[in-house]
């Protein structure tokens, strides 16, 4: 019998401004709890380094993802792999993320300080996708997104990224800098961004990242086979968390 062919993910380029990354994503929030018990540090570096050695490329993150220790781990991860071909997204803007209390938080001090921060925790010199996690909307999206596109200036951040934006909130941010990629809820349950957003997007020439596309595994036809921690945001689920997420044009 032949052998089998390897699995080759396709690559796709996310907006227009030149990355380019593996068309399915790795997730690696549920590595360090949230919707789970967190991994160990050795099991979850073997799943960054698993899911590298079928083609995926593309690993997202966030500073609140722990908090913290997500960005460690993946950062952990990257010194056993060809940083060179990995695309590493992250994420600021939560101060406080609880089921009672969000507080976010867009200044250009916080946006530098944030930044500086993820680059130390992941250990890399720069960001491939550096995204405003949610908006402040205390403060004018072109003061974040102009700190943001002074950190692309530097060489810190190579793109930039919204995750849950308005659209009135991305054409803004957009003529101040070109954003390569929305993130946003998209699945056979949450399809509010078709509307408005993802036409938007065709217009301006920005990707979209879909996030939890698989209904937090609902649709991927998996039943719960443990009992949900009862600090877990699956609580109110019956499934087990999928974080692959698939790029769209």
């Amino acid at each position: 019998m032949a052998e089998d062919k390897k699995l080759q993910v396709p690559r796709v380029k996310l907006g227009t401004q030149g990355l380019e990354v593996s068309k399915l994503g790795y997730g690696c929030m549920s590595l360090s709890g949230c919707y789970n018990s967190p991994l160990s540090e050795e099991d979850g570096i073997s799943i960054i380094k698993h899911a590298f050695s079928k083609g995926i490329t593309f690993f997202d993150t966030a500073d609140k993802y722990g908090p913290y220790t997500n960005e460690i781990l993946l950062g952990k991860a990257l010194k056993e792999l060809p940083r060179e071909n990995i695309q590493v997204a992250t994420k600021f803007g939560f101060v406080e993320l609880g089921f009672t209390s969000v507080i976010v938080k867009g200044t250009p001090e916080y946006v530098r300080s944030c930044c500086e921060a993820s680059l130390r925790r992941l250990d890399v010199e720069y960001i491939d996708l550096y995204y405003q996690h949610r908006v402040d909307t205390s403060v004018p999206i072109e003061e974040t997104i102009g700190e943001m596109k002074k950190l692309v200036e530097e060489g810190k951040i190579k793109y930039i990224g919204l995750s849950e934006a308005s659209p009135d909130t991305i054409r803004r941010a957009h003529a101040v800098h070109p954003i390569t990629a929305v993130q946003l809820e998209w699945s056979l349950w949450a399809r509010d961004i078709e509307n408005e957003i993802v036409p938007l997007c065709r217009e301006l020439g920005i990707g979209i990242v879909p996030y939890c596309p698989l209904g937090r595994g609902f649709f991927g036809g998996k039943a719960v086979v443990e009992s949900v921690p009862l600090d877990s945001f699956l609580v109110c689920f019956s499934s087990i968390s999928v974080s692959f997420c698939f790029i769209t044009q």
